[in-house]
C-alpha cells in the first residue's frame, strides 16, 4: 500500500479525505500524510516506488489486495496499528474495501534515499549493495510505530524540530535496515554477515514451499543449508526478518488463503493440503494469523 512522493513535500494522489501533510525544510528528505481514503478502490495502479515508504493504519480496518500488474492479487487483512513496508520497485496494482463502521484512516510516510542509503552503508559498510529491503504487507512493530506516532505530533505542532525529525528519520532508517533485509548478492565483509546469501535462501524457501504438507523440520532445512541448527537459525532470521518456523507456517498460510479464494475444497481438505490433520489446529492457527477463521475469510474473499 503506497503513495508516489519524492520525500519532500508529499505529492498528494491518493483518493479520499486529506487531513494533514508534512512541509518545510524540517522535513527534508521525509515526507508525511495523513488521509482518509475511499471505502471502496478497485484496481488502482500504484506508480513505482522511488523510495522506501511505510503505511501506519490510524484507525478503522479493511481488506487490501495487491499484486504486480496483471499478477495473482494478494489479500491482506488489516486493522488500527498495522503497518505496511514498500521497498523502491516497479508499478503495481492494488485495491481495498474498508470494514466496519469506523472511519479509515491511514499515515504514509516516504523515507528520502539519501537518508536510507546512509543507514545501509552504516549497517552493512561495503556489504550495502549486496542487500535490498523487502516489501512486508499487514504486520506490526512497536519501535516503527513510535516512532510514528512521534512524527505525527510533530506534524500537528506549532513548531516544528528539524534536529529531531531527521533525528526520528535516520533512527528509522536503521531499523529498517537491520530488520526488513534480505541479502540478494555476495557479502564480502565476514564481520556484518547478517543473513543467508540470497542462493541459500532461495534454496531453502523454494524447499520449504515444496513440502508444506509436512512438519517442520528444523535440521533437515539446517542440513540443506550445511549450517549447524543455531546458525542457520539465526542467519535466516537476519536475512528475512522471521525464524525458520515462522516463515514456513507463513508460506502454509498463504497457500490456505490462495486454496480458499482460489478453490472449492473444503476447509478440511485445505487444512490437510498444508499439513494439519487436525482441523480446530489449522483453524487455530490461521485465526492466529490472518485475523479471521477460514470460513470468514473464504466468505470475505468472496464478497
Amino acid at each position: 500500500m503506497s503513495v508516489s512522493s519524492q520525500a519532500n513535500p508529499v505529492e498528494r494522489t491518493s483518493p479520499g479525505g486529506f487531513r494533514a501533510a508534512s512541509s518545510g525544510p524540517a522535513w527534508k528528505n521525509l515526507a508525511v500524510e495523513i488521509y482518509a481514503p475511499i471505502r471502496v478502490e478497485k484496481g488502482r495502479i500504484v506508480p513505482a516506488v522511488t523510495e522506501p515508504q511505510i503505511v501506519w493504519v490510524l484507525a478503522g480496518s479493511a481488506w487490501i489486495e495487491e499484486r504486480e500488474i496483471g499478477g495473482r492479487w494478494l489479500k491482506t487483512e488489516v486493522k488500527k496499528d498495522d503497518l505496511f513496508l514498500t521497498a523502491p520497485g516497479p508499478p503495481y496494482e492494488m485495491q481495498w474495501k474498508a470494514t466496519g463502521r469506523q472511519p479509515f484512516e491511514i499515515m504514509t510516510l516516504s523515507l528520502g534515499m539519501s537518508v536510507y542509503s546512509r543507514a545501509m552503508k552504516d549497517v552493512f559498510a561495503t556489504d550495502a549493495r549486496a542487500v535490498r529491503l523487502r516489501d512486508i504487507s499487514g504486520f506490526k512493530d512497536s519501535f516503527i510505530t513510535v516512532l510514528l506516532k512521534e512524527l505525527r505530533r510533530e506534524l500537528t505542532a506549532e513548531q516544528v524540530s528539524a534536529l529531531f525529525v531527521q533525528g526520528v528519520a535516520q533512527s528509522l532508517a536503521v531499523h529498517l535496515a537491520r530488520r526488513y533485509t534480505v541479502v540478494t548478492g555476495t557479502i564480502r565483509n565476514h564481520r556484518r554477515r547478517w543473513g543467508l546469501p540470497g542462493f541459500k535462501l532461495r534454496k531453502i524457501t523454494e524447499l520449504m514451499s515444496r513440502h508444506l504438507e509436512d512438519e517442520f523440520n528444523l535440521l533437515r532445512f539446517a542440513q540443506e543449508a550445511s549450517m549447524s541448527e543455531f546458525h542457520f537459525s539465526r542467519m535466516f532470521k537476519s536475512a528475512t526478518g522471521q525464524s525458520p518456523s515462522q516463515y514456513f507456517i507463513g508460506l502454509k498460510m498463504e497457500s490456505a488463503r490462495r486454496l480458499l479464494k482460489e478453490t472449492s475444497k473444503s476447509i478440511i481438505e485445505i487444512g490437510l493440503d498444508v499439513g494439519y490433520t487436525s482441523p480446530s489446529r489449522f483453524a487455530h492457527i490461521f485465526r492466529r494469523e490472518t485475523g479471521a477463521s477460514p470460513t470468514a475469510y473464504r466468505q470475505q474473499a468472496r464478497a
